[in-house]
């Protein structure tokens, strides 16, 4: 083990248990850094809210879906820009490609309320949750 991290190597302090969630093969011929979008997912009271940076991207060019009853899927293609004859590029660094995120939503998921919208390349999905219920409690008087 090195005392010096290497560059190669993946960190991070986020447990990410989707993070190797085969990809379907027609995304995975075509990937890029774009392929691995951030996306971040928080729990409210009400429910699981997720947020995507997708910069550059209409909201024509992202679909959110749900396949098989509970998994969530996030995809989206941003095109490399077309490259004229007479330009002279010095660098490129904006990532470009197609990528696809899934997340295996839990049982108090509300499928059929999920709304999605983007402002300013932020895609942000909620999920609205079951109301948790609260269990009946009767007290019993102790007699003697």
């Amino acid at each position: 083990m090195s005392l010096i991290p290497s560059v190669f190597e993946r960190r991070s302090n986020i447990f990410d248990p989707f993070r190797d969630w085969p990809l379907s093969s027609d995304f995975s011929s075509e990937t890029s850094q774009f392929a691995a979008a951030r996306i971040d997912w928080k729990e409210t009271p009400e429910s699981h809210v997720f947020k995507a940076d997708l910069p550059g991207l209409k909201k024509e060019e992202v679909k959110v879906e749900v396949e098989d009853g509970n998994i969530l899927q996030i995809s989206g293609e941003r095109s490399r820009e077309k490259e004229e004859k007479n330009d002279t590029w010095h660098r490129m660094e904006r990532s470009f490609g197609r990528f696809l995120r899934r997340f295996r939503l839990p049982d108090n998921a509300k499928m059929d309320q999920i709304k999605a919208s983007m402002e300013n390349g932020v895609l942000t999905v909620t999920v609205p949750k079951e109301e948790v219920k609260k269990p009946d409690v009767k007290a019993i008087e102790i007699s003697g």
